[in-house]
């Protein structure tokens, strides 16, 4: 099987300028293709806090006890506080400040 392909410069430089248009789409399009669509995350969604600040004694637990609505998960809530507060653990300190999902 014989491939033909013109050897003339303007056959030459109509298919130079087709593959740098495919590229070009490529490169807009491709990225797009694969990208996460964040628009239904969970972590998108705003989320209404309360604040509140430590007290000596306070631990994490405690506080999230004491927002977790009877029969819920205590431990889920901890979560929910440290993603909120971006915290790698639950240590605290009186006076800090801590952002807590809103009982509503």
């Amino acid at each position: 099987m014989k491939i033909y392909a013109p050897q003339n410069p303007a056959a030459r430089a109509k298919r130079a300028a087709l593959v740098v248009v495919l590229l070009a789409v490529a490169v807009v399009v491709g990225p797009q293709a694969f990208a996460n669509d964040t628009s239904a995350d969970a972590s998108t969604v705003p989320v209404v806090t309360d604040t509140y600040v430590v007290m000596p004694g306070d631990t994490l637990w405690d506080i999230a006890s004491s927002i977790t609505p009877s029969g819920n998960d205590v431990q889920a809530t901890v979560g929910d506080i440290q993603r909120l507060n971006v915290m790698e653990s639950s240590s605290l300190r009186a006076g800090q400040e801590l952002l807590l999902p809103s009982k509503v």
